[in-house]
């Protein structure tokens, strides 16, 4: 046998490929039962980190963002912390509008259920809960769980000072009974200015004059980012006046002030239910262009104005559930 110059035995062309063979048998077997091992070994061989994985931006709606929204409109819903089913229906309400509105919805809208410190056991484990589960509640500090107790006042300062870093255009105060259809709303909004802007329904029922009408409902009413900012800022105005009717006394602050020169009527699109428990002047029958129905006040009078919208659309049958009577 021929050696070479370190002496040790020079390998024939065949002694060669006996030996490679069962390498190369092995290292197919490797290959198919351990890739990512593979995998591992190209990232640590490498001379960098392993490329980013692709992101894409996705808005409220949660379809992946193209353009920068219009406007971004935070609906602030005051409510009670003891109210767990309401919750549960308008997260659904308003959930299913954000996932599936087509055309997509022009804005960013966000939802958040406002209320004041916890003040029950119950509610100290099961509103965290919710919090865990949804990211969608504001607890307020240092105001009373009563909407005409400064409540309105103390929901406005906390949101200057929690999104002053990332401000909306407009923020809303909604209550808790009052539907809002997200589309129209949208539409509806975004034709107001930016700057000095309020928005709602007008009081009294029976007028749609901006001018006589100095306030809007508390149904829901929404305005622009600087004057959410000035009601903050402004103590000379609101000091000694954050208790009393709530919607009337947002009023006086911006009438003392001389604010809100932009005002917009959203009336008759912006109404109480028809049925509603005493009746009003701001009540009427169910109308397709709505915005807004309000004192929804019990899950018949909610099924009821879900149905006329036909908000169970597109439900299809199947084997496990029959809902027909």
């Amino acid at each position: 046998m021929r050696t070479n110059r370190a002496g040790f035995p020079k390998l024939s062309t065949s002694s060669k490929g006996l030996i490679l063979l069962p390498l190369l048998l092995l290292a197919f077997i490797y290959l198919v039962v351990y890739p990512k091992e593979f995998e591992l070994q190209a990232l640590i061989g490498s001379c960098g980190p392993p490329p980013p994985a692709a992101t894409s931006a996705v808005t409220t709606n949660g379809t992946a963002a193209v353009d920068k929204p219009d406007f971004r409109l935070l609906i602030g819903i005051l409510t009670s912390a003891d109210f767990y089913e309401r919750r549960h229906l308008l997260r659904m309400v308003y959930g299913r509008q954000l996932a599936s509105s087509s055309p997509p919805l022009v804005a960013q809208i966000d939802v958040r259920f406002v209320f004041c410190r916890l003040s029950k056991d119950d509610q100290r484990v099961l509103v965290p809960l919710e919090i865990l589960t949804h990211g969608d509640i504001i607890v307020l500090d240092g105001c009373a769980e009563n909407m005409d107790g400064g409540k309105t006042h103390a929901f406005f300062t906390a949101v200057a000072s929690m999104y002053a870093d990332a401000p909306y255009d407009y923020v809303m105060k909604a209550d808790d009974d009052i539907f809002f259809r997200l589309p129209e709303l949208a539409a509806s909004l975004g034709a107001m200015p930016r700057q000095d802007a309020y928005y709602g329904a007008t009081i009294p029922c029976d007028s749609r004059d901006t001018r006589r009408g100095w306030y809007m409902s508390g149904m829901g009413y929404a305005l622009s980012w600087d004057l959410v900012e000035w009601i903050a800022a402004a103590e000379d105005v609101t000091q000694g006046r954050t208790v009393g009717t709530e919607d009337r006394m947002v009023g006086e602050w911006l009438k003392s002030g001389g604010k809100a020169k932009n005002r917009f009527n959203a009336k008759p699109a912006m109404y109480d239910h028809p049925l509603s428990v005493p009746a009003t002047k701001c009540a009427h029958e169910l109308v397709p262009d709505t915005i807004a129905v309000h004192r929804l006040k019990d899950n018949p009078r909610w099924a009821q104005t879900l149905r006329y919208f036909n908000f169970t659309a597109g439900l299809e049958s199947s084997k496990f559930y029959k809902l027909d009577s």
